[in-house]
C-alpha cells in the first residue's frame, strides 16, 4: 500500500464525521515533506450563499460538512517552513488548521503563498494580512506578471503593499523557485476568463516526485499542453473539477467554461489504473454532487479517479 493511499483511506473515512485527518497530538507522524488539502470547494465555498437548493439544504440540515475554497499546502517538517497555494475568503481558518498540522503554531504567517489567479476565491484571503486584521509583515506573496501588476495598483490591496504587509515575489511562466535545494515550484499559465490578471497553474517537484495543480481552467482542448501528458508525468495531479457534468446550472454554462468532471474522466479514459489513480478531482461548485452526493462519489471513484478532500495528505 503506497503512502498516499494509506493516507487517503485514513482521510475517507474521516471526512464523514469532518474530523481532522493529520495528527494533532504532538506526535511526528506526519512526513517530513508533504502536501496538504485544505480547501476543495468552488471560490464561493460549501454551502453558498442565497442556495436553496437540496445541495445546499443538506449542510442546514446537518447532514453534509462545510466545505472551504481551494487552497493546498506544501509543509517542509525538516526546515519547519510551509506555503499556501492560494489565499481564499477562509484564510483565517485554513491558517490554523495548516499550523496545527505543520506544528508552527507560533509563525505568524506562512512563509509564502502563491497565487494563481484575480478571482474571488483565490486572493482575497491577503486581506486577513492587512492593518484592519493581523498587520502582518512582509509576508512573501509569489504572482505572475499581471497578478502583481493587479494586487500594486487596486485598492486594497495596493496597501498590503505600501504598508509592507505583503512582499510581492515576482515569479515568470515556466521558471522555477527554489524554496530548498530538493524543492522547487513551477508556474505555467492555463487559459481562463483573465478578466483582472493571468491564471497561473503549478508544479510542485520534491525529491524526484512531482504535484500537478490546476484549480481553474476553460478547457482541456484550449490549452496549448496535454493534459494526458501532463498527469501521465507526474505523481498526483490536483485538477479543475468545478461542475459535474453540462446542465448543472439554469443557465448558459458556456459562460463559465470549465472542464466537466464526464468530460474529463472520457478524456482520461486511456490512462492506466495506476495513472487514473493521480487524478485528484477539486475546485467543486456547492451544485456538484462530489460535495455531497456518496452515490456519484463512490461512481467517480470506481472509475479510477480521486476525489480531493480537506486533510488529505500527498507524502513527497
Amino acid at each position: 500500500m503506497t503512502r498516499l493511499l494509506f493516507f487517503s483511506l485514513l482521510i475517507f473515512a474521516a471526512c464523514q464525521n469532518n474530523s481532522s485527518h493529520y495528527p494533532d497530538d504532538g506526535t511526528n507522524a506526519m512526513p517530513d515533506v508533504y502536501l496538504l488539502v485544505l480547501g476543495v470547494a468552488q471560490d464561493g465555498g460549501y454551502p453558498h450563499v442565497n442556495c436553496n437548493k437540496t445541495c445546499c439544504q443538506l449542510y442546514w440540515a446537518g447532514q453534509r460538512p462545510k466545505r472551504t475554497p481551494t487552497c493546498l499546502a506544501l509543509v517542509d517538517g525538516r526546515s519547519g517552513k510551509c506555503w499556501m497555494f492560494e489565499a481564499t475568503p477562509e484564510y483565517t481558518d485554513q491558517w490554523e488548521r495548516l499550523r496545527k498540522a505543520a506544528g508552527t503554531s507560533k509563525q505568524g504567517a506562512p512563509d509564502g503563498i502563491f497565487l494563481t489567479h484575480a478571482h474571488i476565491g483565490h486572493y482575497t484571503g491577503l486581506m486577513y494580512l492587512g492593518r484592519e486584521a493581523q498587520g502582518a509583515d512582509g509576508v512573501p506573496v509569489y504572482a505572475l506578471p499581471r497578478m502583481k501588476t493587479f494586487l500594486e495598483n487596486n485598492g486594497p490591496w495596493s496597501q498590503l503593499v505600501s504598508l509592507k504587509n505583503i512582499s510581492i515575489r515576482p515569479i515568470q511562466t515556466d521558471s522555477a523557485i527554489q524554496l530548498a535545494s530538493d524543492i522547487r515550484v513551477i508556474p505555467f499559465t492555463v487559459p481562463h476568463r483573465d478578466e483582472y490578471s493571468e491564471t497561473a497553474g503549478y508544479r510542485i517537484e520534491v525529491r524526484g516526485k512531482t504535484m500537478l495543480f490546476i484549480p481553474d481552467i476553460d478547457k482541456w482542448e484550449k490549452w496549448d499542453r496535454d493534459i494526458v501528458q501532463e498527469i501521465k508525468s507526474a505523481d498526483a495531479a490536483y485538477l479543475d473539477a468545478t461542475f459535474y457534468k453540462n446542465g448543472e446550472l439554469a443557465r448558459d454554462m458556456a459562460e463559465i467554461p470549465h472542464p466537466f468532471i464526464e468530460e474529463s474522466m472520457q478524456r482520461f479514459g486511456r490512462l492506466t489504473a495506476a495513472e487514473k489513480a493521480r487524478v485528484h478531482f477539486i475546485h467543486f461548485n456547492h451544485t456538484n454532487p462530489m460535495l455531497w452526493d456518496f452515490e456519484e462519489i463512490k461512481n467517480v471513484e470506481q472509475q479510477g479517479f480521486r476525489i480531493a478532500r480537506e486533510g488529505q495528505v500527498f507524502a513527497f
